[in-house]
């Protein structure tokens, strides 16, 4: 193992980057699906239901429920090695993704993906706060979570590079296979790099040896923390809308105006996502830790502030007459969507005592994909569906996205509870991990 406060800066930056890099392949293969979904539907003979059971629920389901037990693994066992095989096995199914013939057989591969990435964030995370104490923690987590927009990016990058030479030549089927692939090789490349960190090291002193609790202490000591609870559905309620506004993206456009290039959009879309929402991302993280170095309810503060810009700024994307006006609105609600990220990520890890940072980065996104990933695509498909009985597609399309965009609402709340009830849970997290460094 290694003492991370005897590393080198530069073996810790290079392990944040690597880390950054798998969470990037985590979402490219999230978004991918979103991306072609038109090209899928078409292919495979869909519903909206049924691509947004696929994007949502399916994935969802799966990933959710098995994040916790991975998380359990990773709070005793080597996370290193956990994170290196669960890459490899969601990236191979990955490939399998464009093998499918029919809705059951994509279905069964994106639960195999979903299974896959349970394991990347719990031992990522963990793995994070051993390299950055309290202090920078959110600074760190904030890049990480860079991962997020960059993956998107290279997804859509991806997909203009391999679709073809005609927008209407997409060859689905064959970026699934080249994306899946490539995200095994990386999965050896993280097995040959990485070093196993001691736990608790930017806390402890001795590095002693930390008791592992069992299961349901675990549980019931995360689920007693009110400002964590608080945050896990602000993060949840607001990906809930992004999560959904990703997934029928790429077909509403299409159906604003036939006539413009795929190519150039799922180009402009890339850069859009890797410049403003990994802009958003970071800046959020820098902004929380020195605003919270003089006020800790800053944590809560900023995504509700964040948020509430988000509201309007989603729903005003969905009732103009251009594809590029659009992409402006889009523009200014991914920054704002990204500066929650950080302050989260940052919470869920400071709250947790040092033996369940694992298992609290498990619960927070049980959270946040059983609500987010997979209620945001299946609930907006669904109401494209239903109001599609009396109205045209995009009419349909935009009613059902203008609800959708209301569970910022709820987001915005939770994060006000944050930041009302985050002072006594923060103090109370310092004084459990002194007690677990005297143990």
């Amino acid at each position: 193992m290694t003492d991370p406060k005897s590393s080198s800066k530069q073996y810790r930056a290079l392990v944040l980057v690597l880390l950054t890099v798998v969470y990037g392949f985590n979402f490219i293969d999230r978004q991918i699906v979103g991306i072609l979904a038109p090209f899928i539907q078409k292919d495979l003979g869909l519903t909206n239901t049924q691509l947004g059971l696929l994007i949502g629920l399916a994935f969802a389901a799966f990933y959710t429920g098995v994040a916790i037990p991975i998380a359990w693994l990773a709070d005793r066992y080597n996370r290193v090695n956990i994170l290196s095989i669960s890459l490899a096995m969601w990236s191979g199914f990955t490939a399998l993704t464009g093998l499918a013939g029919n809705f059951f057989q994509i279905g069964m591969a994106r639960m195999g993906v979903g299974i896959g990435e349970a394991g990347g964030s719990p031992p990522s995370h963990s793995i994070i706060s051993d390299l950055y104490g309290k202090e920078e923690r959110a600074s760190a987590l904030g890049v990480y979570s860079m991962g997020i927009p960059l993956g998107i990016m290279s997804a859509y990058f991806a997909t203009a590079f391999l679709m073809g030479s005609s927008g209407e030549d997409v060859d689905w089927r064959r970026i699934f296979v080249f994306l899946g692939l490539t995200g095994v090789a990386l999965a050896v490349v993280v097995r040959l790099v990485l070093r196993e960190p001691i736990r608790g090291a930017m806390e402890f002193k001795n590095h002693a040896s930390i008791k592992q609790p069992p299961f349901k202490e675990s549980l019931k000591s995360l689920l007693k923390i009110p400002a964590w609870w608080a945050m896990c559905f602000g993060i949840a309620f607001g990906s809930f809308v992004s999560y959904g506004f990703s997934a029928f993206q790429t077909k509403y456009l299409r159906l604003l105006d036939p006539s413009f290039d795929f190519q150039t959009l799922v180009i402009v879309l890339g850069i859009i996502n890797g410049t403003t929402y990994a802009g958003g991302a970071f800046l959020g993280a820098k902004v929380a830790d020195k605003w919270g170095s003089k006020n800790i309810r800053a944590y809560g503060w900023l995504p509700a502030i964040a948020i509430a810009i988000c509201l309007p700024v989603a729903i005003m994307g969905f009732w103009v007459s251009s594809v590029w006006v659009h992409l402006g609105f889009t523009t200014f609600l991914l920054f704002f969507l990204g500066i929650y990220l950080g302050p989260s990520f940052a919470i869920a890890q400071t709250l947790a005592p040092i033996n369940m940072r694992a298992m609290s980065t498990a619960l927070f996104f049980f959270i946040l994909n059983m609500v987010a990933l997979g209620g945001g695509p299946t609930f907006a498909g669904w109401l494209i569906d239903v109001f599609k009985q009396s109205n045209g597609d995009l009419m349909s399309m935009r009613y059902a996205m203008t609800v959708t965009c209301l569970m910022f609402i709820p987001s915005i709340i939770s994060f006000l509870i944050v930041s009302k009830v985050l002072p006594k849970d923060w103090d109370a997290a310092e004084k459990r991990n002194i007690k677990l460094a005297e143990g």
